[in-house]
């Protein structure tokens, strides 16, 4: 059926009220609609719809000047509607609206507040428990030989999706636009037409017959037009899945539906109705087990009449989804419309009715005479709409008579926003947004009794939870997280069962292995050998299993640090200038730094954390993102010593060109030391006879004109690292995109994106070994024995050093323990954040112990410390975040928190402890491409921090900033003196961290905790608590949002009473009236003070 053009004009469907919804429902009520019905088959309701002037004028009122949501209250003191001369409706007429205990005003002021009181009640009948919805409407068309069927047109989910005009395919998932008439036309049809509720039936046939029954009461139909009637509704429905296997689903799919569509299943006509009922029973709490269950009885008996099932739409609805159908058409037998809106209880499966198979709650009919197809066609589009929209899907469910879903659809129109036909074309399709607002600010009320404001407990707390709260006994704090998180111990594995999680540790594994390495190659350069690679891969293993198996967060991944290095180099050159033991002295500041660490642990010193704010975390979070770029890129930029270019080469001169290994002239006091130890004597050695490696291994010099500084020039080398960089960094990029894209099933789509590091690693490497170029590759030691033979795996704190030094190492232990607590709990608190939505607590105290005991333990082996590396272990929460699997059609993942488990980290230094045994695989892997992931892991770890969203703001005209909250309530100059004070501390500790001062870096950290104390001389707190707040933005613009409505509808509510109360034309019972709204007009302005001053406390 076309649709009509929403501008249209059309005529009335049925004998309206005046459009006017504003108001509260002035309608009579019988008897049984002060219930919810339960349609037996015998219960009846029957509604009038006389209206007299006065009446008609409460619907008139004009507000004018404020935003006035629409249903506002009308004249309670206007005369009931007469009803054929019945009386004992006058004393209604002079009695007050009924007050709830604990309420000023009555239950039903607007039909916004009859809403939230309908929502708010506890109703213990789980039949009226919502449900996830799916409706479905179909047209009634005939078809060739005069045959006529149901046929889908359109369906909801959350978005609208329509059968285009060929038939073929559905639409693109859009917003439903709707005509303002067609919702007044909706609204008509309500209250003048069959509303059943609660009815209790098996199959269609008894709907059909109940619904009928009912018209006949109030408006008889005739046996024959009955009939014609009940044999439409019970016509078959043709749904667009059942096409031709050619135009079923996409190429992608075909094997797929090969294997699905050997196992549809067909219904039988001759079906027993006792099979059939038993069928029909099933309610919408059935899960998908119950309907295969229920689909393989179907399958026993037979049937002729096939069904198809378009299963690859069921996966998009939720478990337990209920449907709603939506029956509208035309009827050439009819000169008047039948209507009929039905909630059935408990709610059935309908075979063949739906298009998959889910029980149906709701239906909706609307049949009527020829010539107003597009008129019925938006009048169901209205009431599918209403039925995806959240707060109306809710009343319907919990709806007691007519009255509650009239104050639904005005509380909806209260909400809808109209544009003007001459500005916007209605056939244009709006796209789904990406983040859509919430709607619990409509389904509950701002203010509480008293005026206090109804927040989000968990919202206020910052780091000020349970986790950091001062217990004041020893090891209080650890004994709080070990009982915390012992119940989850166990699902700390088994929710580890997840491709997701292999994508993640193998990706992971990677990023983790190349900084390791090249720690301890660094290491071994600045000691000289005695702490070197393979003490570094050992200690990282060990420290990481020890760590995943027991510490409190272990989602946070350790790692090496720039300002422990600096560390080692500065005590090893002291031990070298005053000839100490360099591995004793630094077990016992090791010893010491463990025992301090516990100490802190026993005192609940990480409840300091709570001091550390968005300032602080942002400002350390962004130096070292900002670090694992600027290491990347330079790494990159040093291969070009390792592997120059030959510059200026004139190619004439090409046969001259030549380099050949030579003794060294001056050989170096290292080149000296080097032969002495393995007896190299170089008179011996022919050196024009060896090769590039061998050379270089005998410490020989590379001289001719084809040589470079280190070495011979090696064509292509250099430029080749270049492409294989750039290419990891914008593989990985694309691939994680690729989730959000239209090619492939959402499941590939979902794969690819979770592996994409993983896949493009292990593409540049298969590229790579195919080409052949000799780039450099990963060096992973092959011996797992410590790197010199004059120490073992065991270091004694004592050693050949005087016996004083045990005692003096206390001094250099406490700047190393400040160290390791800074660079330990600053990471956790921002992998802790609430924005995470974590649901098994933190573990503060119990990181930091294990900590400290796994830095006590490779003290003792003389290995190297590991502490929590915040990049690594952002990128480790970002591999890990879930993300709803069931979404409707052109609806966005919803966000629903991270895979917490401890299998990944485990995985990871499991593997990292084994690579030693894996060399064989490990040495194809390039350089170039780890360089990649670095940068990738940098860049992406910088979304989300506030600080780089300010820094766009410089330079960008006010009417094209984004619409950041902070900026509706900051003015722009101090949200730039903000960004700039905070850039200054970064800068600063950019050079503090790359200079030879870069021991004192934790100090400096420590320091932005007082540097943003004294900021609250320079802005106020209001401000700081906008710029400088660890509460979500979402959460911040629901909490603007909520209060903007609720003072909106407090002066609404203002304006309101003092028009009644300056009417000229007063009643005494209007004089009484306006005495009850003078003290509510003082109540309101109690209430507002209350609100204001509960804002600023909740700031």
């Amino acid at each position: 059926m076309e649709k009509t053009d929403q501008g249209a004009q059309i005529e009335p469907l049925l004998p309206t009220v005046s459009p006017s919804f504003g108001s509260s429902v002035g309608i009579k009520s019988s008897k049984h609609e002060d219930e919810a019905v339960v349609d037996r088959g015998g219960t009846r309701s029957q509604q009038s719809t006389n209206f007299e002037e006065e009446d008609l004028e409460g619907h008139r009122t004009l507000y004018i000047g404020v935003h006035v949501p629409l249903g506002s209250t009308r004249n309670r003191s206007h005369r009931r509607h007469r009803h054929h001369g019945n009386r004992h409706l006058k004393k209604s007429r002079d009695r007050a609206p009924p007050l709830v205990e604990g309420r000023e005003s009555p239950v039903y002021d607007t039909p916004s507040q009859r809403v939230q009181f309908l929502l708010g009640a506890e109703d213990d009948d789980e039949e009226h428990i919502p449900h996830d919805l799916f409706t479905e409407m179909d047209e009634i068309c005939v078809r060739e030989g005069d045959d006529s069927e149901w046929r889908e047109s359109a369906r909801w989910l959350k978005f609208e999706e329509d059968v285009e005009d060929g038939g073929e395919r559905w639409s693109k998932p859009y917003v439903a636009t709707l005509s303002l008439h067609s919702l007044f036309e909706l609204r008509s049809c309500i209250i003048n037409s069959t509303v059943l509720l609660d009815m209790r039936a098996n199959t269609i046939d008894e709907i059909a017959d109940m619904i009928l029954d009912h018209q006949e009461l109030y408006s008889p139909l005739g046996d024959e037009l009955r009939q014609r009637v009940r044999e439409t509704l019970l016509k078959p429905h043709h749904h667009q899945n059942q096409k031709k296997l050619a135009n079923r689903l996409p190429i992608v799919r075909s094997l797929a539906d090969m294997g699905r569509r050997a196992s549809e299943l067909h219904l039988d006509k001759n079906a027993s109705p006792d099979s059939k009922r038993d069928l029909s029973r099933d309610n919408s709490s059935v899960d998908f087990s119950k309907v295969l269950r229920a689909f393989f009885l179907i399958r026993c008996v037979k049937i002729n009449m096939p069904l198809s099932i378009d299963l690859h739409f069921m996966k998009k609805i939720p478990v337990g989804a209920e449907a709603c159908n939506v029956l509208v058409g035309e009827l050439e037998c009819l000169n008047k419309p039948v209507v009929a809106f039905v909630r059935l209880s408990p709610a059935i499966l309908l075979t063949g009715l739906t298009e998959v198979p889910i029980a149906t709650r709701f239906l909706f009919i609307l049949l009527g005479p020829l010539g107003r197809g597009p008129q019925y066609h938006e009048i169901g589009r209205s009431i599918a709409t209403l039925m995806t929209d959240e707060v109306f899907h809710d009343v319907a469910y919990k709806a007691k008579d007519r009255n509650d879903l009239i104050a639904g659809i005005d509380e909806f129109l209260d909400q809808v926003t109209v544009l003007p036909p001459g500005e916007w074309d209605p056939s244009i399709r709006i796209e789904p947004p990406k983040n859509v607002p919430s709607q619990e600010k409509r389904k509950k009320t701002s203010m509480l009794p008293n005026g206090l404001i109804e927040t989000d407990d968990e919202e206020n707390d910052g780091h000020g939870g349970p986790e950091l709260q001062r217990t004041g006994r020893w090891f209080g704090g650890l004994f709080l997280d070990i009982k915390r998180k012992a119940p989850h111990y166990l699902s700390d594995y088994t929710d580890a069962i997840s491709l997701q999680c292999v994508a993640s540790f193998l990706f992971l594994y990677c990023a983790c292995m190349s900084p390791v390495i090249t720690f301890g190659g660094l290491l071994g350069e600045a000691t000289e050998g005695r702490i070197s690679a393979i003490e570094s891969l050992f200690g990282a293993s060990l420290t990481g299993i020890a760590y995943s198996l027991f510490a409190g967060q272990p989602l946070t991944i350790l790692g090496s640090t720039g300002p422990v290095l600096v560390f080692e180099k500065i005590l090893f050159k002291f031990c070298k200038e005053y000839g100490l033991s360099y591995l004793s002295l630094r077990t016992c500041i090791g010893l010491w730094t463990a025992l301090l660490c516990i100490f802190l642990v026993a005192t609940d010193a990480s409840s300091l954390v709570c001091y550390i704010t968005r300032f602080t975390e942002e400002a350390f979070a962004s130096l070292i993102c900002v670090i694992f770029i600027y290491e990347a890129l330079e790494k990159l930029i040093y291969l070009g010593d390792h592997y120059p270019f030959n510059k200026n080469n004139n190619l004439e001169k090409l046969t001259m060109y030549s380099c050949s290994c030579v003794e060294p002239a001056d050989p170096s006091n290292r080149t000296l030391k080097y032969w002495e130890i393995n007896n190299v004597t170089p008179a011996e050695i022919y050196w024009e006879a060896l090769e590039v490696k061998a050379c270089i291994e005998k410490r020989g010099e590379f001289v001719g004109s084809a040589c470079g500084p280190k070495g011979p020039y090696v064509p292509d080398v250099l430029f080749w690292c270049v492409i294989l960089f750039f290419s990891t960094v914008l593989m990985s990029a694309f691939l994680k995109e690729f989730k959000f894209s239209n090619y492939f099933p959402t499941k590939v789509r979902a794969i690819i994106s979770d592996f994409a590091v993983f896949f493009t690693i292990l593409t540049m490497v298969l590229i790579d070994y195919a080409l052949g170029i000799p780039s450099p590759k990963l060096q992973v030691p092959s011996v797992f024995k410590p790197t010199r033979d004059d120490r073992g795996w065991f270091i004694s704190p004592l050693g050949p050093n005087p016996w004083w030094t045990t005692i003096i190492t206390v001094f250099p232990a406490l700047l190393c323990t400040i160290l390791i607590f800074m660079d330990q709990q600053i990471t956790a608190v921002i992998i802790n954040r609430k924005e995470h939505k974590l649901k098994k607590g933190c573990g503060y105290h119990l990181d930091l112990f294990m900590v400290g005991l796994m830095l006590g333990v490779c003290s003792l082996m003389g290995l190297p410390w590991f502490v929590a590396a915040t990049v690594l272990s952002i990128t480790h929460v970002n591999s890990l975040k879930l993300e709803s699997e069931c979404s409707a059609p052109g609806e966005q993942p919803k966000f629903l928190g991270i895979r917490e488990q401890r299998f990944t980290g485990l995985m990871i230094f499991t593997l990292m402890g084994s690579s030693v045994f894996m060399t064989s695989v490990l040495k194809f892997i390039p350089m170039p491409v780890l360089y990649g992931v670095f940068l990738y892991m940098g860049a992406s770890s910088l979304r989300g921090i506030q600080l780089f969203d300010r820094l766009t703001l410089f330079g960008m005209p006010p009417k094209h900033q984004p619409d950041f909250v902070y900026l509706r309530h900051v003015p722009l100059r101090k949200v730039h003196l903000f960004t700039i004070i905070q850039l200054s501390c970064l800068l600063l500790l950019w050079v503090i961290k790359t200079s030879r001062a870069a021991i004192v870096f934790p100090m400096m950290v420590l320091a932005l905790v007082f540097i943003r104390k004294l900021m609250d001389c320079i802005f106020t707190k209001r401000e700081l608590s906008w710029l400088d707040d660890l509460m979500p933005e979402s959460k911040k613009k629901k909490l603007e949002d909520a209060e903007e409505v609720l003072k909106t509808q407090n002066d609404s509510k203002l304006l309101k009473i003092t028009q009644e109360c300056s009417k000229k034309k007063k009643k005494k019972t209007k004089s009484e009236k306006c005495a009850q709204n003078d003290s509510k007009h003082t109540n309101y302005n109690k209430k507002s003070q209350n609100y204001s001053r509960n804002i600023q406390n909740h700031r």
